[in-house]
């Protein structure tokens, strides 16, 4: 069971973050068309899994923006943002701000993926919600790079997660 901060407070997360060479766990989140999807609409794709709280706080929005731009045209990549918030919050957030780049998951239904991949908050104010967390996870369901980001008001380090997908797709 890992841990983060959050303004200072330690909270603990439910689960277990899936170890580089790992399987990824399979999971099923809510497109905005309220269709579900999980590894399986990915096949033949690298993906990068973000998993953060809410597309209405500001580090979050960023972060997608910053993904969106860093990473979603790169070629047989994925971008899969997941967050608790309603799919219709999420599609207007991205819809607003023109991002085209990236596929986002709600768990409005079941928080399973936040419980499968180790970033389920179990205390404190953002309780239920995910911990901010990046997986790149190859073709092959096979994850080759992790990072909890430490602090959930922080952001995670965009450069490296670019740098794992890079080495996946040439």
């Amino acid at each position: 069971m890992a841990t983060v901060t959050h303004k200072g407070n330690t909270i603990r997360l439910d689960g277990n973050l899936p170890a580089v060479g790992q399987k990824a766990p399979d999971f099923k989140v809510v497109k905005d068309d309220l269709s579900e999807v999980g590894l399986d609409a990915f096949a033949g794709k690298v993906k990068v899994l973000v998993a953060l709280p809410s597309l209405d706080t500001p580090v979050c929005q960023k972060e997608t923006r910053e993904f969106n731009q860093k990473l979603g045209e790169m070629k047989d990549t994925v971008v899969l943002v997941v967050s608790g918030d309603l799919p219709f919050a999420m599609k207007r957030f991205c819809t607003t701000e023109g991002l085209k780049n990236v596929v986002t998951g709600s768990q409005f239904r079941d928080m399973g993926f936040s419980h499968s991949y180790g970033t389920f908050i179990t205390e404190g104010a953002l309780k239920g919600l995910s911990a901010r967390a990046v997986f790149v996870v190859d073709k092959d369901n096979t994850v080759q790079h992790v990072e909890l980001v430490p602090d959930i008001g922080g952001e995670p380090n965009y450069d490296k997660t670019a740098e794992a997908v890079k080495k996946l797709v040439g």
